[in-house]
């Protein structure tokens, strides 16, 4: 069973893949959970807002398994004056 993490990674390979199609002139079936469409030129807004979601989403993942402090969903990290 895949990783909420690995999931996400394979929505953004997706949602890339449904951007060059539909740049190239093509009609793209996009189906995952809730979503069953075809997506066209006129959707291409669409398309990369979901894609940007996804790799937001991706990139909270991979900050929270590498154990990077959060302070509302944001990652940060403090500075070392010690030197």
């Amino acid at each position: 069973m895949a990783t909420e993490l690995e999931t996400a990674q394979a929505m953004v390979t997706a949602y890339v893949e449904a951007e060059k199609a539909v740049l190239l002139g093509k009609e793209v079936r996009m189906g995952g959970p809730g979503l069953d469409r075809w997506l066209r030129f006129e959707d291409l807004g669409e398309i990369c807002k979901g894609r940007k979601d996804w790799e937001t989403k991706v990139a909270r993942l991979q900050a929270s398994a590498a154990g990077a402090p959060q302070f509302a969903g944001l990652s940060y990290s403090v500075a070392d004056f010690s030197q």
